[in-house]
């Protein structure tokens, strides 16, 4: 498939999501945008949300991840699921209860103006971030199998990966992001149940030849509990991964706007059971997918791609559906699938940072109902700025694959968030706020060092994503420290 072919495709996969975008944002409001006018059926959110919470960092990292950690990263997702019930049955009715924007005005009512600030920013970082990490992870490959071919700067391929976000997002925002991440999920499981097919029928194995091969064994471990020192012993792992989902959905605004598109609290939480059950399935066929990738690659001598001359697993994926005469229909397939998980997530993340942004920072609902709009727009147009300063520097900085960036940084930058709305929901003391944000930068600064410890000064010990609810209950302890006294009725 040739980068002419592979832009068309491009191309005419935008076409389609702006035809949505024209019908979805007619009405550009800002309501609409923000909240879709609470009006999403919830199995449309379920199923899109799919695709979003998968993203292009589980459709190319997360098989590309396979050689270096077998299935062990199905630990973490057994954590996911609980995480999910807990974000269904303790989080959405909060946020239902008071009807909420920006799931952060929670902390204002409850604690005060200095809370609700970390909050946000808290969020905002880590959704920066997050975003950043998806779009680097696409950019990359178009920059590989597309542009480099005609010596387009990598600064210009992120510059209109983003570019093409902001023009159909725009004027419908979340009501726009529920129906295309409606059709970017349909796009990305049909591209690895065909990446799947053939490759199986490259190797000339049936699916239930290929789960009793050998060649499987070799990476499909999924339990590890031999050495808790090790950073992915199961109890680490799946206690990590629930407290990612809590603070990555339960505790995010790109993921909670979604669900508050619902009509009714029951909506959105059959909504959130009936997805998390999808999740995980869906993701352990990735897991498979990574394991074929690699027998395929060791079978017929395929090298791992390099970026900047160093190997990148993150590349298998691509080289093998672009390159590797598996036929054009693989090629079309995987280029839907990965343009469909990567912009799954990075809309509706642009959409939910210009949310967050107006509410939590500038106050929009305050300001003049002739100059709202006006300002969600320029708002818009500068969180699409932004996104590519740190997506443009992440080529420079960062050298991990990206899902294992991904839940690192998520440990680092959700922990105030965790221990600010476990504090506010299972405690009935007030806070002296003003001291909120010294309490939120220790503990994110405790767990930068402890994460940078060398394991052989602490006796072997890795640690993982374990830090993320250390984190969190460091900032639980500082909280309880400047708690005032007196508990109020919640």
């Amino acid at each position: 498939m040739t980068p002419t072919h592979i832009l068309l495709l491009i191309g005419g996969y935008f076409l389609l999501l702006l035809l949505i975008s024209y019908f979805t944002g007619k009405n550009d409001s800002n309501v609409d945008f923000f909240k879709a006018g609470k009006s999403s059926p919830w199995y449309l959110v379920a199923f899109g949300m799919v695709g979003a919470s998968l993203s292009g960092v589980t459709f190319i990292s997360v098989p590309g991840w396979v050689a270096d950690s077998e299935f062990s990263y199905m630990q973490v997702v057994f954590g996911y699921f609980l995480g999910y019930m807990v974000t269904a049955y303790v989080l959405l009715p909060i946020y239902y209860k008071q009807n909420v924007t920006s799931i952060y005005e929670y902390l204002d009512k409850r604690f005060g103006f200095v809370s609700y600030k970390v909050g946000a920013i808290s969020f905002f970082i880590s959704r920066v971030l997050g975003a950043a990490f998806r779009l680097f992870l696409v950019a990359i490959v178009l920059q590989q199998f597309v542009f480099d071919a005609w010596n387009v700067p990598f600064e210009l391929t992120v510059t209109l990966s983003i570019l093409l976000i902001w023009i159909y997002t725009f004027k419908g925002g979340i009501k726009t992001i529920v129906w295309t991440d409606t059709l970017q999920t349909l796009f990305m499981l049909v591209s690895v149940g065909l990446s799947i097919y053939f490759i199986l029928d490259e190797l000339d194995w049936s699916f239930t030849e290929f789960l009793a091969s050998d060649e499987l064994k070799q990476y499909n471990q999924v339990i590890f509990v031999d050495d808790f020192f090790e950073k992915r012993h199961l109890l680490k792992s799946f206690l990590g991964g629930m407290f990612i989902t809590i603070c990555m959905t339960g505790l995010d605004q790109d993921m909670m706007q979604k669900n508050l598109t619902c009509k009714t609290l029951k909506d959105a939480q059959k909504n959130m059971v009936s997805f998390s059950v999808v999740l995980v399935a869906v993701t352990f066929v990735f897991m498979l997918l990574g394991a074929l990738l690699f027998i395929y690659a060791d079978k017929f001598e395929i090298a791992m791609p390099l970026m900047d001359g160093k190997p990148k697993s993150d590349l298998l994926f691509p080289e093998i559906a672009l390159n590797s005469g598996l036929g054009i229909t693989v090629a079309i397939t995987f280029m839907l699938g990965l343009i469909a998980a990567a912009y799954s997530s990075a809309d509706s993340a642009l959409t939910s940072l210009t949310t967050s942004f107006c509410v939590d920072f500038l106050g929009i609902e305050k300001k003049p109902e002739n100059s709202q709009k006006k300002i969600r727009k320029l708002t818009h147009i500068g969180m699409s700025i932004l996104l590519i300063l740190v997506v443009i520097l992440f080529k420079y900085v960062l050298d991990s694959n990206v899902i294992d960036g991904l839940l690192t940084v998520a440990s680092y930058t959700y922990g105030p968030l965790l221990g600010l709305f476990t504090f506010g929901i299972f405690t009935k003391h007030r806070l002296k706020d003003r001291y909120v944000w010294i309490v939120a930068l220790v503990s994110v600064a405790v767990i930068v060092a402890l994460g940078k410890i060398p394991v052989e000064n602490i006796g072997g010990y890795a640690f993982g994503y374990e830090l993320l609810p250390v984190n969190g209950l460091l900032t639980f302890i500082g909280l309880w420290l400047i708690r005032d006294k007196n508990p109020v009725t919640i």
